[in-house]
């Protein structure tokens, strides 16, 4: 097993990882209330999934219009912070590395969470049938439809990316050895990028060049705010679809937000493939113009095996693979992965919210 694949060290930057196996973000819906602050909880959970060559957290909101479902963890407040302190003291002590996924929604919000404001995005266009999860007045939680945006102006747009990289430097004060921007699934850097959610006419819609620029200024203020480019990796979704994005011609605009990310020098790109059971496949030679323009890490998530995943880097256009739900019931993955050991399947009832069960209860393979 010494020439798995799977298992060799990767060097990026100042990390060092031991395996090729990347732990993605996925919503938990578990921050404290009121105050949406990362708990000891939390860091339980993280700390058990250490093995993972690169964790990236749950993604965090920066700010709070950038909020879109309940019980999610910001990292705009001193409490966030120190919260998130607790999460990547605990995963350090377990020998791992963690970034920050830094998430503003855009458009996929609902009134209730922003305090009556209706959110924000590139344009007024409303995602159609696209629910968003919620508290009940009841206390109980729920999914509604994503309220109508409004357009930002320009000079709301600066203040965001100013945001992003306040963000950044609150992250790195509260321990993470980086930080992700969520550029993916329809979020607002999505509904910048795809044509068919950005009509705006001034110097951000419409040409290519111009859908890039809020991309392209977000990520040099992360970079700023890390103070290394390869302390900032970003998550692209081409192909996915969700929440109402899609752009007329995704191979061009994603294989130039690709060259531009490359030529900033970011540490990685994280390409979310689609992984529900009739999403369209992503062409391997689509994977291989990225990786031509790309000269830094490439990972690919999406419902990956094993066997694909070994696939993946011994063809040469990944670098690092994502396992995204085997990571909930599994948090010794790696370690099965190794001995091609059975995969515990996840309680879907308890992905979001609620308390330790279906966060920090399933066992090790040792135990099971």
């Amino acid at each position: 097993m010494t020439q798995d694949p799977l298992f060799q060290p990767l060097q990026f930057g100042a990390l060092n990882l031991p395996n090729r196996v990347l732990m993605p973000p996925m919503t938990r819906s578990r921050a404290a209330q009121p105050g949406d602050v990362p708990t000891a909880l939390m860091a339980e959970y993280y700390a058990q999934r250490a093995s993972a060559g690169l964790i990236v957290s749950e993604g965090t909101w920066i700010s709070p219009l950038g909020k879109g479902y309940a019980r999610t963890p910001g990292i705009h407040t001193q409490a966030q912070i120190d919260g998130w302190r607790l999460v990547t003291e605990a995963v350090h002590a377990a020998g791992g590395r963690i970034f920050a996924q830094l998430w503003h929604v855009g458009r996929l919000s609902h009134s209730s969470l922003l305090g009556g404001q209706a959110p924000v995005s590139s344009s007024a266009m409303q995602a159609e049938g696209v629910n968003v999860f919620i508290d009940n007045a009841d206390g109980t939680p729920g999914f509604v439809q994503a309220s109508k945006p409004r357009a930002l102006s320009e000079a709301e747009i600066a203040e965001i990316i100013e945001q992003y990289r306040q963000a950044a430097r609150n992250a790195m004060a509260a321990g993470f050895d980086g930080v992700e921007l969520h550029a993916a699934n329809g979020y607002l850097v999505n509904q910048f990028l795809d044509s068919g959610a950005n009509d705006r006419t001034d110097r951000y819609g419409g040409s290519l060049e111009n859908r890039l620029r809020f991309l392209d200024q977000v990520t040099r203020a992360l970079v700023e705010g890390t103070g290394d480019a390869q302390r900032v990796g970003v998550r692209l979704a081409p192909l996915t679809t969700l929440n109402g994005c899609v752009d007329a011609d995704p191979v061009t605009i994603y294989t130039a937000a690709a060259k531009r990310l490359g030529e900033i020098g970011i540490g990685y790109l994280h390409i979310a493939e689609a992984d529900w059971d009739d999403a369209p496949d992503m062409p391997v030679d689509f994977k291989q113009q990225l990786r031509s323009v790309f000269p830094g890490v490439m990972v690919y998530a999406g419902k990956y095996t094993g066997e694909r995943a070994r696939r993946a880097l011994e063809e040469g256009w990944a670098d690092l693979i994502g396992f995204g739900r085997p990571f909930v019931a599994n948090p010794d993955l790696p370690a099965r992965l190794k001995l091609n050991a059975p995969l515990a399947e996840h309680e879907r009832a308890t992905l979001f919210g609620g308390d330790a069960h279906g966060l920090t209860d399933y066992p090790a393979l040792a135990t099971a």
